[in-house]
């Protein structure tokens, strides 16, 4: 028996009133991420001699309000890889649990092999593209760093991707506020060759200054590195601040049209 396209479709094809389920279920239209509200904002990371440096402040913004001061968005992921996150902190929370679900896979294999930093962020670079296209993104740019031994020794891997899916790899990287102030800094100043010292000192010159011109940082900092021992994160600390400076006591003077 043939049957017509209205009644395949049900009332809504007919002009009908029935609400769809989505509707239905909440009360409204179906929803997506449309602005970030808890946000952190950049991470420094770099390469240096043993492995792979990360760095951001744990503070976490609730709209302009610095909401949230002991934030922690660095995490390890497996063996081999660290994560760092800008954005926002409940899309990061479901990307720890995508990870996490994938690193258990990978170890129920147990095949004596395991994830890398360059896998992870293959995998990411999947994920954050599929959720742009179904117009729902998670609302985060993040960093994936690690060791892993290959074919070559020791090879140190460190990438990004933002909420978009573009991703790249480079040997020094920053995220939000820090694309602009830190990256020039790491332009002039990194080396291959840096030990952890001096990879510290790099990166506190970097969170230094994103400190003072980013009104969403705060003075609580937390650095992890990882090398082929593993990975370490290490507590949160504050760095020595000068607020003397002329133009801090008064930024707008001489400036054309200020109040």
């Amino acid at each position: 028996m043939a049957v017509s396209w209205q009644q395949a479709m049900g009332s809504h094809a007919a002009g009908g009133s029935q609400a769809p389920p989505a509707a239905a279920a909440g009360g409204g239209e179906t929803q997506r991420t449309q602005y970030p509200y808890v946000t952190g904002t950049s991470v420094i990371a770099l390469k240096y001699k043993d492995g792979v440096i990360m760095a951001c402040d744990t503070g976490a913004s609730y709209g302009s309000t610095l909401r949230y001061k002991s934030v922690e968005r660095i995490k390890a992921v497996g063996k081999h890889s660290l994560i760092g996150a800008s954005g926002e902190f409940s899309d990061f929370q479901e990307i720890l649990r995508y990870l996490d679900e994938l690193t258990l896979s990978d170890h129920m294999w147990d095949d004596g092999n395991s994830l890398g930093p360059k896998e992870i962020h293959s995998y990411l670079t999947r994920v954050m593209y599929n959720r742009r296209n179904k117009f729902d993104p998670l609302w985060n740019t993040l960093v994936l760093g690690g060791v892993k031994k290959g074919p070559k020794g020791d090879e140190k891997y460190l990438g990004m991707v933002n909420m978009i899916g573009t991703h790249f790899e480079e040997n020094h990287v920053a995220t939000g506020f820090g694309n602009h102030l830190a990256i020039p800094i790491l332009r002039a100043e990194w080396r291959e060759d840096m030990t952890f010292e001096e990879a510290v000192k790099l990166v506190e010159k970097c969170l230094l200054v994103l400190l003072y011109r980013d009104r969403s940082s705060i003075n609580k900092f937390q650095i992890a590195k990882i090398t082929t021992e593993g990975s370490t994160i290490y507590p949160p600390y504050s760095l020595k601040t000068y607020w003397g400076f002329s133009h801090f006591e008064n930024p707008a003077q001489g400036a054309v049209g200020s109040w």
